[in-house]
């Protein structure tokens, strides 16, 4: 009888084709980091069925609803580098969502999209803005962030 195991080998990391990441402004406060961030990947969300997984289920059967099917990465960067990642994205015509400093005084909706609306592209007071699509341009797009320790 032999007592050689045979181990399978781990399945090599999924690397994905496209890139959903977060770029926050360095001076937030750290409730403010994690508002904004789940309100910029919602937007992706709704409007990119493909970056949206299958609903879960637990062993119990009872279900869950479905999450993005890959990481989001989360990069922080000062005021200048937001609005130049902003004018990246546009340039590249990559799907975005913005957060404005703006929208920290509102309390719905309506008046969110309302504040956007009120103030010009190149004078947004961005912080917070989330981009998706081919890992290059979104790398493109991010240069000089780092990630979010």
């Amino acid at each position: 009888m032999s007592t050689e195991t045979t181990t399978t080998p781990a399945p090599a990391p999924v690397r994905f084709d496209t890139k959903i990441a977060v770029l926050l402004r360095d001076d937030l406060e750290t409730w403010q980091r994690l508002n904004v961030t789940a309100f910029l990947v919602s937007g992706l969300g709704t409007q990119l069925p493909e970056v949206i997984g299958k609903p879960y289920e637990d062993a119990d059967g009872t279900p869950y609803l479905p999450m993005l099917r890959q990481p989001v990465l989360v990069f922080e960067g000062g005021k200048e580098l937001l609005k130049t990642a902003h004018e990246r994205a546009l340039r590249r015509a990559l799907p975005r969502a913005v957060f404005t400093s703006d929208l920290f005084a509102t309390g719905n909706d309506t008046d969110n999209r309302a504040a956007v609306r009120a103030v010009g592209t190149a004078d947004l007071d961005l912080v917070g803005l989330a981009v998706y699509g081919a890992r290059n341009a979104v790398d493109k797009v991010l240069k000089g962030a780092r990630m979010h320790p």
